[in-house]
């Protein structure tokens, strides 16, 4: 259990956090939001001891073991990878550190081994003897394989080492689990494995996300930073979403009786409650049902940006033919004899493990790349905006933000560039900030405006949900559901694919799969019966 009890951080005369006061219990799994800026990280930091509040105090249960993801990709550069899983249980790691060195002295003497019969007691309390095999079977898991388990962690990809730390976090069973942004750079089938240990997980873990489907699979709770607070509510991502926006239905109907809102709210209730994914989650939310009244349920202070895509004309039946399409780089093949034509109204989502694969085919159909053989044709009735996955170099200049969006504007009127900035939650004096100096997420929103402006008819977007805060993912997979024409997007988002694709293509190195009038669902129920069943496209 942690106890947090009137806790504060200050940073000047700014107030992060004030007088929070929460608990987590185990057996829990806490979704911890907030919009960009709110705290999360840091929050966490300071229930893992990392970062001192300014008031207050948190309180763990004496004994606990509480681990946490580590952010530092470096900091075990120089131990094996399994070394590094195992030091994820700290105490354990030390009694066989001690051990090792003990039994390497020369001159091994009476004290020695009474004190080497010791480490061997606790050694066999912690399971010891099944750490290495457990450490492993983790790597193994979540796509580290056997070949790489006695390397140094400095031999590994930068994706790889994110899998390593992950593994030292989930290692040993703690008894409190932090986890910030756990599914990074993880593929959907790793993903989905996280999912399933967090459902089976017993004790208690608190995770910070972007990834909603995620949130809506794993959390039992969700605990909400907004105004300064954290606040607790029973129930996924999800349930709190449409609970808030209820709420402030509700409360602004003053109209409605009261027996007609309670109607509303048990209907609303029951509704997720029936739904539950997970074991944990459908008992949590029995116990909610019990108890929920609709003023617990506050308003979220929560701003959504407003993502529309218009198009200038419609876009002819000829859309898109590739044909052959091939590609190396530095010697690992991305793609070959990569063949499809893309129809009216197609929204493809393109997967597979390798993301550089998808990036390639993408700057190569928007011609800032070339191929290595085969080709593609463009329909001549079609335009295309284009969401690149790396977006620095649009944004080198010192050009404020209402001229940066004026260069993508056909219409030069400040008032017309402020109305898109404005759609984006630029308003006022974040208006005349230079683009240099934007953040992750406020570059994102800036690239969605050019886009918006442009109004092609056939979107391409690589990885567009990085760097956005949970409200402005939703804002942009409402904008795609409601968009008209074309779109062709990769991601790791499962909620965002699932409502917007109609079509999957897997792209492999040896070929690819193509899946039209398939759900992202669907393409996962059936991948692994499809796949033995069927030869990919050579």
């Amino acid at each position: 259990m942690i106890d947090v009890s009137g806790v504060g951080l200050q940073f000047g005369s700014r107030h992060l956090f004030k007088d929070v006061s929460i608990t987590f219990t185990p057996g829990n799994c806490y979704g911890l939001i907030g919009a960009n800026g709110s705290g999360k990280s840091t929050f966490l930091k300071i229930l893992s001891g990392d970062i001192d509040s300014t008031s207050g105090a948190v309180n763990i249960k004496p004994g606990a073991r509480m681990s946490v993801l580590k952010q530092d990709q470096f900091a075990y550069d120089e131990y094996k990878v399994r070394d590094t899983v195992v030091m994820g249980h700290q105490d354990l790691f030390a009694v066989m550190k001690e051990k090792d060195e003990l039994y390497a002295k020369a001159d091994f003497s009476d004290a020695d081994g009474v004190r080497a019969s010791e480490l061997e007691e606790k050694f066999a309390e912690m399971d010891g003897w099944n750490a290495e095999a457990d450490a492993e079977k983790l790597l193994s898991d979540l796509g580290i394989g056997e070949d790489l388990h006695e390397m140094e962690m400095k031999q590994l990809e930068a994706s790889q080492k994110v899998r390593v730390l992950l593994a030292q976090a989930l290692f040993g069973n703690p008894d409190i689990l932090l986890l910030d942004e756990p599914t990074n750079q993880l593929d959907i089938e790793t993903c989905m494995w996280l999912e399933d240990f967090l459902a089976d997980f017993e004790n208690l873990a608190i995770v910070v996300s972007h990834d909603r489907h995620f949130l809506d699979q794993v959390c039992t709770h969700i605990a909400d930073i907004d105004y300064g607070k954290v606040q607790l509510y029973t129930g996924n991502y999800t349930f709190w979403k449409e609970a808030s926006e209820l709420a402030l239905k509700q409360r602004a109907d003053q109209n409605k009786k009261n027996e007609e809102k309670k109607k509303e709210l048990e209907t609303f209730v029951a509704r997720f409650s029936a739904n539950a994914a997970k074991s944990k989650q459908a008992t949590a939310r029995k116990k909610m049902i019990a108890n929920l009244d609709i003023e617990k349920i506050k308003p979220s202070s929560r701003k959504y940006p407003f993502v529309g895509f218009d198009q200038l004309r419609e876009a002819g039946n000829d859309l898109l033919d590739v044909s052959d399409l091939s590609k190396t780089i530095d010697g690992e093949v991305m793609f070959k004899n990569l063949n499809f034509s893309v129809n009216k109204g197609d929204k493809i989502c393109f997967v597979g493990r390798n993301d550089l694969a998808k990036t390639t085919l993408f700057q190569i159909l928007t011609k800032e790349m070339g191929t290595d053989a085969g080709g593609f044709k463009w329909g001549a009735s079609t335009t295309q905006a284009y969401f690149p996955k790396d977006n620095n170099q649009y944004f080198q200049s010192s050009l404020n933000l209402i001229d940066w969006l004026r260069q993508y504007s056909d219409d030069q009127d400040e008032g017309f560039v402020r109305g898109f900035l404005g759609r984006m939650l630029f308003s006022g004096e974040e208006t005349k900030k230079q683009a240099k100096v934007c953040s992750g997420g406020e570059k994102v929103r800036c690239m969605l405006a050019r886009m918006m402006l442009q109004q092609a008819n056939v979107l391409i977007l690589d990885e567009p949900t990085n760097h956005l805060d949970l409200e402005s993912i939703s804002a942009l997979n409402d904008g795609l559901k409601r968009f008209k024409g074309t779109i062709l997007f990769s991601s790791h988002d499962h909620q965002f694919i699932q409502t917007i694709a109609n079509r999957i293509i897997e792209i492999t190195p040896n070929g690819f799969i193509d899946r039209p009038q398939t759900t992202f669902d669907e393409y996962l129920e059936n991948k692994d019966v499809q796949a033995k069943k069927e030869m990919l496209y050579v």
